[in-house]
Order: C-alpha cells, then structure tokens, then sequence
C-alpha cells in the first residue's frame, strides 16, 4: 500500500451526488485515493458527511479546500450555477477538477441579480446557448492555462454495458446507422429542478445529458477508428413539453408522477442528425413510473445492440406487500417495493460511476488525461441548449461550433 500513488481528493457540496462519489471513491485500486476534505454551506451536511466517510476535514467555504495542500483534485458536486466559477477558482489554486453534468448550464447568469423567474425562463434560446457555452469554454480555457486537468464527469459513457457495445462497434468495423436512447423517471421532488433559475432548464438538462454524451461519444469513436476524424453532430430538432398538464383537474391524488413543474420542461425528445447522415435519438422524462429507465438501443451496418444500465435483470424479486423488503433500498427513484421489481446488485458499477472514478483518479495519479475531458462536457452542452433552440423555432437547427 505504501508504495502505491497518493491522490487527495476535495469534495465540494455534501448532497446525493457526493454520496455516489463517496462510495466509489472508497473502491479505487492501484491509487491511494482519499478524501481529505469536504466543504458545504450547511456545515452539519459536511460533517455528517465526513463522518460516514472518514474524511478528516469538514468546512462550510469551499475556498479552504482549494487551499490545502493535500488536495489534488477537486470533485464539484455543486449546482450547475456553480460550476465555472469553482473550476476556475479550483484551477487557479492548481487543483485538477471533476465536474458533474451538465458542465454549465443557463441560470440568467448575464442578468442582473433582480431579475425574475420568468425573465431568465423567458431568454431566448440563442441567448442562452451563447451564454452556457461561453460558461464552459472558460472553463477548460481556465484549466489549460493552469495546467491541469477539467474532467467531465459522464458515468454512462463509462457504464459496462456501453463500454462492451463500444468494443464489438470497433471490433465489427460497424457503422452506426442509428441510435434511441434516454433517461426516465418519476420526477425530481426538489423544488430547484422545477424552476429554470436554479436548474438551467428541465427533464433536457437534467436527464438528457447521459443518452445525448454516451451519442456523441459512440459516433466520435467510429469516425476516429475509421479515418482519425470524429463524426460528430451537424443539426438537431426538438420537442420538449410539461406534461402533467394534462393531468385531469382533481386527478392529483391519483397520480404518482411528480407535479409542481414552474416553467421547465418535464419530457423532452432529441433527434441528432450526424455529419455522416446517420441519425440518433434522446428522450428524457420525468413522466415514467417503474423506477429509473436507462437504456440505450444502437442500430448499425452489421449489428443491432441493447444497452439496459436500468433496469436489468441479473435480480428480479417480488413481493406482495411492500413490507416485506422495507428499509431495503432496490433501485433509483423506484415508488413501491410491492410485486416484481429489479433490485440493483450494484448500482454504481452497472450505471458507470465506478469505472469513471477510477478512470480520472487513475488518470490524475499517472499524470495522463483522463477519458472524457471538459471540452467534451463543452460539446454536450452545446448540443442542449442547441435543442432548446430548435424546440423553441419549431425547425431543423444546426449545430455550429462556434
């Protein structure tokens, strides 16, 4: 163990997201990686936190941890309005940083600070694509002048089921023709991720991310194994919607889908048009009962591919009263734990998040890049905020670089 390489890790923000982080932080093999620090505003978060985790230092202002020496990597698990100005804080301090999806996202940043709910759900959609992606290029602006590394952290491109379809894709000479894929469930039942000022926007850049990364990713590695040039999206169309308002007046007791969206979308569906013709699409809902839907269908020259991240079925259990597994957790955003349900084996494995810690912890402690950097995180949300704005034309919108 002693003669294994030493990686600190600082944990920014002490919600869900760093709980995943926790655990698969605790299996990393081949680095001695620890979590020497925590920061959140609620200084009983970070140190109930380090508690569970044995994390020895516990701080309500993030800047503490930029400026201990012991840590080389900073992991935001921070809203999305917080992730440029942490990155470019965290690079100035010299510290790797991973970032969450999506890398940024539009919250009325260039607003002034009295500006209402409905003036930044209101921007137009080419404003708040500028905006977002100029947020993101400086990140990974910031971090190449400092010399360290912007990680985009996109568990689903690190998921084994997508790892292995990637294999045979290359294995095959397979051109991908086509691709469905999506994120669903029941509902975010924080308040932040129903009104655009806290989330950037809803189910699209919330959930949207993962089918839409693991895309882009999937095509970019035929075009390099084929000719060293990525292929990579040239327009998108859009539909993005609420639909709990077509729930039945004085239905709501009757449903078990979350409500109470203010001006974000809750369902929304992506069609990718790549610069080879072939075609994609990405759909994300908060509108689907059963616990968390993540699959991904690939259609190519000479295969056809299924990737189930969740549900699966390496364990199937029933019930016939949810008493019976109670205080047993079974998957993500599951409503009852009564008749056939999926429990997860392990989680953090088949949905990617170990193998991409591994990845960028590894990677920081060998001084390599890690697999997905911050200018792909750039282009993903780039593709977003391009779907907003083809959503809100009603048209065929292309993507552009710039």
């Amino acid at each position: 163990m002693g003669s294994q390489k030493q990686v600190g890790i600082g944990i920014i923000g002490a919600g869900f997201l760093a709980e995943t982080r926790g655990r698969c932080y605790g299996r990393i093999s081949g680095v001695q990686a620890r979590i020497v620090a925590v920061a959140d505003v609620s200084s009983a978060a970070a140190a109930r936190y380090a508690e569970r985790y044995g994390v020895p230092r516990a701080v309500a202002d993030y800047r503490e941890v930029l400026g201990m020496p012991e840590v080389d990597v900073v992991d935001l698990c921070v809203p999305n309005h917080l992730h440029r100005v942490v990155a470019e804080e965290a690079a100035a301090a010299g510290k790797h940083v991973i970032c969450a999806k999506p890398l940024t996202a539009y919250v009325g940043q260039d607003l002034p600070a009295e500006a209402t709910d409905a003036q930044i759900a209101g921007r137009d959609r080419r404003r708040m694509l500028a905006v977002a992606t100029a947020d993101a290029q400086a990140m990974v602006d910031a971090v190449r002048r400092a010399g360290v590394q912007l990680m985009y952290a996109e568990n689903w491109i690190y998921a084994p089921a997508i790892r292995r379809a990637e294999s045979l894709l290359l294995s095959s000479g397979a051109t991908i023709l086509e691709m469905r894929g999506g994120e669903c469930h029941s509902g975010s039942h924080t308040p932040f991720s129903k009104v655009w000022r806290y989330s950037g926007g809803g189910s699209l850049v919330r959930l949207g991310p993962h089918p839409i990364g693991a895309m882009l990713y999937l095509k970019r590695r035929e075009g390099l194994a084929r000719n060293g040039r990525p292929i990579g999206p040239s327009a998108v169309v859009a539909e993005v919607g609420d639909l709990t308002k077509a729930v039945a007046s004085g239905d709501a007791e009757r449903h078990w889908i979350a409500g109470g969206w203010q001006d974000v979308e809750n369902w929304a569906t992506v069609i990718i048009t790549f610069d080879d013709g072939s075609r994609a699409t990405a759909y994300a809902s908060d509108a689907v009962l059963g616990g968390m839907e993540s699959q991904l269908e690939v259609l190519a020259s000479n295969c056809h591919l299924r990737c189930n991240l969740s549900p699966n079925n390496l364990l199937q259990a029933y019930s016939p009263d949810p008493g019976v597994f109670s205080g047993e957790y079974l998957q993500e955003k599951l409503e009852t734990t009564a008749g056939w349900n999926t429990p997860m084996p392990n989680e953090d494995w088949t949905s990617g998040h170990q193998a991409m810690c591994q990845d960028m912890i590894t990677a920081v402690a060998d001084g390599r890049p890690a697999e997905v950097d911050g200018a792909f995180g750039l282009e993903v949300t780039r593709l977003i905020y391009t779907a907003y704005c083809a959503a809100a034309q009603g048209r065929r919108v292309p993507v552009s670089a710039e």
